[in-house]
């Protein structure tokens, strides 16, 4: 598999679409470089970690697991019983006798005579003497009541006086798992920097830890610009639009966990944009705008970041989502006045806000909250019809994409590729990427995607 920076052209070329536009991986690597972890930690019950990020290393108080214990049900027995008589390659029968049972919470503490046996359970402990456990199903038992075990039911129940089974049925050792053989005391169980999953809950909770130290939630102020906007459930006067951006990127920030501060519709007011640009600088780490980035009378987003803060790039060599704005604004109203925070000005067509976060803005939350970016799997896949495409600008088209019998990706894009046809990005269930310097392709071509699984 390749990954999304090893495509998408290199830093320090200029876009062969526009002198000014910044080649996508290049603007991808500026925005890490800005987005520093930079959250403080705190303590959060186990059940609240979910997806969390770890704020430093848990290192495991106790062996797991925390004595040696059977892998199945069976019997333990001492494997120097297999040597008596070199009874393992003469493939002679043994015969042990059982001198009592271990369950999981119930070992078995009594003494073992030599050529003696406990018949135990999968995750008791070893018996003490006892280094290997034959499996149920290979021994033949003697001297037992079955239904006398059967309706016993109980730890004082009826015992198999002897069993006898191959010698060669087992090996020496086997079916034993050894204490701390998972995970010793004193050794890291999980590093820090890592989305705690549901398989981590339960490791910690397996350690006896109660709760974890995991970074603050990062906090993202979000808004959208333009006059025209109007929220689901207003009346929709004549030449206005629903405001589908602020959902859409609120269910985005859904997904990351992490802290959403919706600021609604700033209207196209230069002092209006300025004071909710302060505002959340003043309480978020990250502000995201959409809108108001391109070269309209009334785009005011750039000009405002020029003025609040320092502007690392705007103009991406990418299509959807070229006109994207990213720098740092203080919520004093000039550089090094207050609290900073990191802004993105996506565009305002929806599919282009989309590509957008997915490709430059999701990771660096990812980074900022302690986290490693994880770059996106690409998949190898063939085309199933031609795509137009100009070199100089890596494109992410929307396709639909599936296996063939013989396991191979196909994928055909979806219909309009317009940035603004947002019912093409729910038909969707890919991205097909195509790389900065790539032209036209034929049906048939190899092409790489970048599935929504997992992403979206």
């Amino acid at each position: 598999m390749t990954t999304l920076n090893s495509i998408s052209g290199s830093a320090g070329s200029l876009s062969q679409f526009d002198p000014q536009a910044l080649p996508v991986s290049a603007a991808q690597a500026i925005v890490l470089q800005w987005a520093t972890p930079q959250v403080p930690s705190e303590r959060v019950p186990l059940r609240d970690a979910l997806a969390r990020v770890l704020a430093s290393d848990v290192i495991s108080p106790i062996d797991v697991p925390a004595h040696d214990n059977s892998a199945m049900d069976g019997y333990a027995f001492d494997s120097a019983s297999l040597l008596v008589h070199d009874a393992a390659s003469s493939g002679a029968t043994l015969t042990l006798n059982v001198a009592g049972k271990a369950f999981a919470g119930h070992p078995y503490t009594g003494a073992i005579a030599p050529r003696a046996c406990v018949r135990i359970m999968t995750g008791a402990p070893m018996p003490a003497g006892c280094d290997t456990v034959v499996p149920q199903e290979r021994v033949e038992c003697s001297g037992s009541t079955a239904g006398e075990e059967a309706a016993a039911g109980s730890l004082a129940e009826a015992v198999t006086e002897s069993i006898t089974f191959r010698a060669d049925a087992v090996t020496p050792g086997a079916n034993r798992r050894r204490k701390g053989e998972d995970l010793a005391r004193g050794n890291a169980a999980l590093r820090a920097g890592r989305v705690l999953r549901a398989s981590d809950i339960g490791l910690m909770a397996s350690l006896g830890i109660v709760d974890v130290a995991v970074r603050r939630r990062l906090r993202v102020a979000y808004f959208s610009t333009g006059d025209e906007l109007r929220s689901p459930g207003e009346p929709l006067d004549p030449g206005c639009i629903y405001d589908s951006n602020r959902y859409t990127l609120g269910a985005m920030l859904q997904r990351l966990n992490v802290e959403p501060i919706d600021l609604g519709v700033v209207r196209d007011d230069p002092e209006s944009l300025a004071a909710t640009l302060k505002a959340a600088a003043e309480s978020a780490d990250v502000v995201l705008t959409s809108g108001g980035v391109s070269v309209g009378e009334a785009d005011f987003t750039r000009t405002q970041l020029q003025t609040l803060g320092d502007v690392s790039f705007w103009g991406l060599a990418m299509r959807p989502g070229r006109p994207l704005a990213f720098g740092r604004i203080w919520s004093g109203g000039r550089p090094g006045a207050g609290r900073a925070a990191l802004l993105f000005g996506l565009p305002g067509n929806p599919v282009a806000t989309m590509v957008a976060f997915y490709q430059i803005v999701r990771p660096a939350l990812i980074a900022m909250s302690g986290a490693t970016p994880q770059p996106v799997p690409l998949i190898p896949a063939r085309c199933d019809a031609p795509i137009r495409k100009r070199p100089g600008r890596t494109e992410f088209q929307r396709g639909v994409a599936e296996r063939d019998a013989q396991g191979q990706w196909h994928v055909a894009p979806t219909g309009s590729q317009s940035s603004g046809a947002l019912s093409t990005m729910s038909e969707a269930n890919c991205f097909i990427v195509l790389a900065h310097e790539s032209a036209d392709l034929d049906a048939g071509d190899a092409v790489d995607i970048m599935l929504f699984d997992g992403l979206v």
